[in-house]
């Protein structure tokens, strides 16, 4: 923390200089005449000038941000410059991100986790989109606002090749029956052996942040089509879609919690049905159905006598508690009070607390027509049935793990609400000011980098401000990814694909509302090609397995460098822009 001290206190120092330096005219001083002592003073105010070469070059005019923060034209002075604005920013995140957990902590997830954590999220990079095009002239604007593009393609593709490869290998685990074991680390960097895996709902974010691409294609359908006439159109259906896409994907992390809980529980049901007719198959001897494939009701008679210990022609819950003994709950994070619970619910349609023989082979009847599903039933019993019923239960177990159930983790109560709540408030307060405030000064330093390198402006908000925007969601997503489990792979991931799909939605609609109301022109085509090469890519290829080898890290680290020389030789070489 000392360390952040005294760095801000050095920016404070640079301020006051820069405001020194804003009282002073910044043009030629010819035809002045010294006093023999000011002019000493404006020797000594020239070495707090940024504006002039290092190497004693010729004096240029520069544009201070708000009046007073200092500004160069030298490519070293903007270097500074860019470090400077752009560390400030990485504190805005970093502090957006730190009061966002706080808020989670005491709120827990739906509106919170839902919609305002991805909002604040990607709040740096609206902040630096908006500025990059809101001031200054048209053609000015249409000039900076590259620097907005460059940031959204480039935050992009870096969290999906670069953030998402070193992920894949400081989580990587030990490769058994095509899945990651957690914590078990002995293959080394093996290709095909080490990798990681992740649950089902990552597969889902993964879609979504493949379709989240769909209004970049809409603004580019005027340009596939080459006409000219439909552009401005293009853009406004364009931002409609892309907020009508965001309200959609706030709404879906709402109620994402209360769907997982749904699902888990289901899996939870199936699972208990399969162990406990497990129970009764092994009792019966294999002959819980007829030849015919239809239930044995003379066996199912019998089991249910042999269940009835006290003989008095009903099951109670003491009774039914001897068919989910052998089901290994402890696999699926299920108390055993709770699977009885589920018998009970099942069978005892009288809701008189105990189950008769009629209640007990009419839901045995149910389980088997469920553990069969719409296939039809097999008139082969014996062991097909029992491997039927094995493979079931198999599968549940590795349903429920894919589905990362958290139950079993132990909840931390927050010791004072009221005291943590009030420190989230002045950190978001404090990220959002810090983000507002300096984005302007930090597009204007690339922007003047840029002319002084004749680099063009995309390619420097492209590698350079992710690494600032950006810089807190990829430590605390590779520290995460580097517990080596399933569970904070998953939700390493999901982050990951939640950020890409908030460029991709938030941040576009900003975007596009600039380009609409200031009346710019939408000519980014390989920009908005290479979003859509990477998004699908890695989108598509994660919705449909969820298991990564470590040679997967490779083919991202290698779109990074391909993205970049794609858009070099689309516009440079091709002449797209």
């Amino acid at each position: 923390m000392s360390l952040k001290v005294f760095f801000l206190t050095f920016i404070i120092l640079l301020v006051f200089s820069g405001a020194v330096n804003g009282r002073r005219f910044i043009s030629d001083s010819g035809g002045l005449i010294s006093d023999g002592v000011h002019s000493e003073i404006g020797r000594d105010l020239e070495i707090l000038r940024l504006d002039r070469d290092f190497a004693g070059g010729e004096e240029e005019s520069c544009e201070q941000s708000y009046g007073f923060l200092p500004c160069t034209k030298t490519a070293l002075g903007n270097v500074f410059l860019i470090l400077v604005y752009g560390y400030l920013m990485f504190l805005g995140a970093t502090y957006l991100s730190s009061g966002s957990e706080l808020l989670l902590e005491i709120l827990g997830p739906g509106i919170i986790g839902g919609l305002f954590l991805p909002v604040l999220g990607a709040l740096p990079d609206a902040m630096l989109i908006l500025v990059s095009g809101i001031s200054g002239s048209t053609a000015a604007a249409q000039s900076q606002v590259s620097v907005g593009m460059g940031l959204l393609a480039g935050s992009t593709v870096m969290l999906i090749t670069i953030i998402w490869g070193t992920c894949c290998i400081v989580g990587k685990c030990d490769i058994q029956n095509s899945v990651a074991v957690d914590m078990k680390d002995t293959r080394g960097f093996s290709l095909t052996g080490s990798g990681v895996s992740t649950d089902i709902w990552t597969s889902h974010a993964a879609t979504i942040m493949a379709a989240s691409v769909t209004p970049f294609l809409v603004v580019q359908l005027p340009q596939l089509l080459h006409s000219t006439s439909g552009r401005h159109l293009s853009v406004l259906i364009g931002l409609i879609i892309s907020l009508s896409l965001l309200v959609s994907y706030c709404v879906y992390q709402v109620f994402q919690p209360w769907i997982q809980s749904r699902r888990l529980a289901y899996v939870k049901h199936k699972h208990v049905i399969s162990g406990v007719l497990k129970q009764l198959r092994m009792r019966a001897l294999g002959r819980l159905c007829t030849d015919q494939g239809a239930p044995n009701i003379e066996v199912l008679e019998k089991l249910f006598k042999a269940i009835d210990e006290n003989e008095d022609g009903y099951l109670s819950r003491t009774e039914l508690k001897a068919l989910v003994v052998g089901i290994r709950l402890e696999e699926i994070n299920l108390h055993e009070n709770d699977a009885i619970e589920k018998l009970m619910k099942d069978f005892d349609t009288s809701h008189d607390h105990r189950v008769e023989m009629s209640e007990f082979i009419a839901g045995v009847t149910k389980w088997l027509t469920e553990a069969r599903g719409s296939e039809a039933p097999s008139p082969e019993a014996g062991p097909d049935t029992m491997k039927y019923l094995d493979d079931l239960h198999e599968q549940t177990r590795r349903e429920h793990h894919f589905l990362g159930d958290q139950s079993d983790e132990s909840v931390e109560t927050v010791e004072n609400p009221r005291s943590t709540a009030i420190k989230a408030v002045l950190l978001l307060l404090l990220g959002t000011v810090i983000a507002a405030v300096f984005a302007d000064p930090l597009v204007d330093a690339v922007n003047n980098f840029s002319s002084a390198t004749s680099i063009p402006s995309f390619f420097i908000s492209f590698i350079a401000l992710p690494l600032a925007t950006n810089s807190s969601e990829a430590v605390s997503a590779i520290i995460f990814a580097s517990r080596k489990k399933l569970r904070s792979a998953s939700l390493t991931f999901s982050e990951l694909y939640g950020a890409v799909t908030m460029n991709n939605l938030l941040c576009l609609s900003v975007f596009l509302a600039l380009v609409y109301v200031r009346g710019l022109t939408w000519d980014f085509s390989s920009e908005v090609l290479v979003i859509l090469i990477v998004c699908v890519v890695v989108g598509v290829f994660a919705s449909v397995r969820s298991t990564f080898p470590l040679w997967t890290s490779l083919l991202a680290f290698l779109l990074y460098p391909f993205s970049l020389v794609l858009v070099y030789v689309l516009d440079y070489k091709f002449g797209w822009s």
